[in-house]
């Protein structure tokens, strides 16, 4: 029996003495500091970045991407948020070979091109964009969100100044340049974006105009959009003072100076022992 009780101790104070290291580590983990980096503009979409990546590769690319997928926002809705990510891929794969679908993959875990998204998203702020309006056109400095008007604005368009474009502009594919020229501003994949593009990309199509695309969207995420690879440093700043006997500080720097001053030679002279 007091085999058996001793036993029972030992195998008590060993469960208590693994419980306190348990207790002990898990305290300690809780002390681990974790540091986000957000940028100062809302979440962009992943179809919007994934549209980008496919500009990169060719403007060809670009618009069969688009075509694709020119409503797939509406399945958003009923998906989740990673049914919504694959369905992407799934999309962009029918022009990527798989090293660019890991690139693909690679980019958007990054959010490589959420700052392409926000620069096209300040540009059609200083349009500015017509209020109430998920889309809307702009021919030669004239707005609309209404797709009937849209003939009415390019009767006399080339008598008002040309629009400037910018290098990343989405142009599309047309052997003619001195058109007309008509910027959509419009989210992609949305049902109103699909509306505009089927009226503008066949006139485009027709020679009749020249037809941009820039990301417009009009209800932001509330959600501040996070960048990854980055490196955060986190500096903590003592602020304990410590006593410090001041005589033995004055002693070192003056025996420090007279030092210095004896190793001064100015051409064979040693001026600290003259």
């Amino acid at each position: 029996m007091a085999k058996a009780a001793n036993v029972m101790r030992l195998l008590l104070g060993a469960t208590v003495l693994w419980l306190w290291l348990l207790c002990s580590g898990t305290a300690s983990a809780s002390k681990a500091v974790t540091a986000h980096l957000a940028a100062k503009w809302p979440e962009t979409p992943l179809l919007l970045e994934a549209s980008e990546f496919m500009a990169e590769e060719s403007n060809e690319k670009f618009w069969q991407f688009l075509e694709t997928v020119k409503e797939l926002a509406i399945y958003k809705q009923t998906e989740s948020d990673y049914s919504y990510y694959n369905l992407i891929l799934k999309k962009a794969g029918q022009f990527l070979d798989n090293l660019h679908i890991n690139l693909l993959k690679f980019a958007l875990s990054i959010r490589a091109y959420s700052p392409t998204i926000q620069m096209f998203q300040q540009i059609a702020a200083d349009e500015p964009p017509p209020d109430g309006c998920d889309a809307f056109v702009v021919i030669h400095k004239k707005h609309t969100c209404k797709i009937n008007e849209i003939k009415k604005l390019l009767k006399k368009a080339t008598s008002r100044p040309r629009p400037y474009l910018f290098k990343g502009d989405h142009k599309f594919p047309t052997n003619k340049e001195n058109l007309p020229v008509v910027i959509l501003y419009a989210e992609m994949g949305t049902r109103v974006f699909g509306k505009f593009h089927t009226v503008l990309s066949e006139k485009a199509h027709n020679g009749e105009i020249l037809y941009v695309l820039r990301h417009y969207i009009q209800k932001p995420a509330s959600q501040k959009m996070y960048l990854s690879g980055y490196g955060v440093e986190l500096a903590i700043k003592s602020t304990e003072y410590k006593a410090l006997d001041d005589t033995q500080v004055k002693t070192m720097t003056n025996s420090t100076v007279e030092d210095e001053t004896e190793t001064n030679e100015v051409q064979g002279f040693l001026f600290g022992k003259l």
